[in-house]
């Protein structure tokens, strides 16, 4: 208990001295306008013609990402079938469930709806 208490100490401290040395002699900043404004990704502020991201494709990539990793699941699998017979396919079976349940969730949710 003694040691973590002296090592939170001794690193608060060094935190706090490599705080001060960049304070004390890194460049100063001198605040201009153009950097204060928002980066809208790459395109000037709020400029016409440019819809914003939909998050409809963001949660279709989630998903594709979540289902698709299944496959590197089921390769290994296939090849050990043979050896381990009842094990590995009650397993699979309970994994195949939860991902068909998750399917089935983000289906009625209307995950892949884009309208």
């Amino acid at each position: 208990m003694t040691a973590l208490v002296v090592s939170f100490a001794v690193f608060g401290f060094l935190a706090l001295v490599m705080l001060s040395v960049n304070a004390a002699l890194g460049p100063r900043r001198r605040s201009n306008p153009a950097q204060q404004t928002r980066f809208e990704c790459g395109s000037p502020e709020l400029q016409e013609g440019i819809r914003p991201f939909p998050v409809k494709f963001s949660l279709v990539a989630f998903l594709f990402l979540l289902l698709d990793v299944e496959a590197a699941f089921y390769f290994p699998w296939a090849l050990i079938l043979r050896e381990i017979k009842g094990p590995a396919l009650a397993a699979m079976i309970f994994y195949t469930a939860i991902l068909a349940a998750g399917l089935a969730y983000a289906w009625a949710k209307g995950a892949f709806d884009w309208d």
